[in-house]
């Protein structure tokens, strides 16, 4: 039983990481929604990677920074319910692209069991090749393979021609300072015309995005959906600074737990345990 617990905590902290951190953000929350709405096509809950360090290998480089990456969720339901969460993580990011993202992870799956909300760190390292997820309460770093991610990027999306889609509109919105850094805004509005998904009248769905390109990172995106309400995510108390070289390492206390691919849903699996 302690064995297949242990199992189950390492398959979803797997998962958590697989999915691109952060952030973002409303489901780690964020961590992650399926069927983002402006995803291949698919709709569903907003989608936040967050800040992007922690979006599925992109590696920024020359751009240092430490904030906290806020997501606040609300929705209404139909009969005058709210439901209102809030998700904050610290996040880092040095010079030569490592990054790291602390947050704790609610009562969920195996931690109910466990005590209820656990604190996790990841450190995804491109030097080293190497991404950590630290269990603090346990002093073990589950290690895998970093895979960087090609391709150019902006904004969260790779740049790359696709086919006109007339119920998609994109339309500029300026520059503005956020959080003390000078961020280009861009609002999609994206249509799902009726009877698609079955709706009697069309949906519409609204995202702002505002991009830093001094940061090379999103520090403010807000989405509504009429199905899944508004979520808001903000880098907030930035920090333009080389961070301690000490955060994006594993302490020596911690051992060092291995998970390699497999052909589970979470792509993770236990391997032989290594000591640091």
């Amino acid at each position: 039983m302690n064995a297949n617990r242990r199992n189950m905590g390492i398959r979803m902290v797997g998962a958590v990481v697989g999915c691109g951190m952060l952030l973002a953000a409303a489901f780690l929350p964020n961590v992650q929604a399926q069927n983002s709405p402006l995803s291949h096509g698919r709709f569903g809950r907003a989608h936040f990677a967050g800040a992007e360090p922690f979006s599925g290998g992109k590696v920024v480089t020359g751009a240092p920074y430490s904030a906290q990456a806020v997501t606040e969720h609300i929705q209404t339901l139909p009969d005058g319910n709210i439901i209102h969460t809030t998700t904050t993580a610290n996040v880092y990011r040095d010079s030569q692209g490592r990054t790291r993202r602390e947050q704790e992870i609610g009562a969920i799956g195996p931690w109910v069991a466990q005590g209820g909300a656990r604190k996790v760190i990841f450190v995804a390292d491109p030097v080293s090749g190497l991404i950590h997820t630290l269990d603090p309460d346990k002093q073990v770093a589950h290690q895998r393979t970093f895979r960087a991610r090609g391709g150019a990027w902006k904004g969260g999306e790779k740049n790359r021609q696709r086919p006109e889609n007339p119920n998609i509109k994109t339309e500029s919105l300026g520059t503005q300072v956020i959080g003390g850094v000078t961020a280009e805004g861009t609002r999609i509005t994206r249509t799902i015309p009726a009877g698609q998904i079955g709706n009697q009248a069309p949906i519409v769905i609204t995202t702002e995005r505002w991009y830093s390109p001094d940061l090379q990172t999103e520090v403010m995106r807000k989405q509504s959906n009429p199905q899944y309400g508004t979520t808001t995510f903000q880098l907030t108390n930035i920090v333009r600074a080389e961070p301690d070289a000490s955060l994006f390492q594993v302490p020596p206390s911690y051992t060092i737990e291995s998970v390699r691919p497999s052909n589970d849903n979470t792509g993770l699996a236990e391997a032989p345990k290594e000591q640091q």
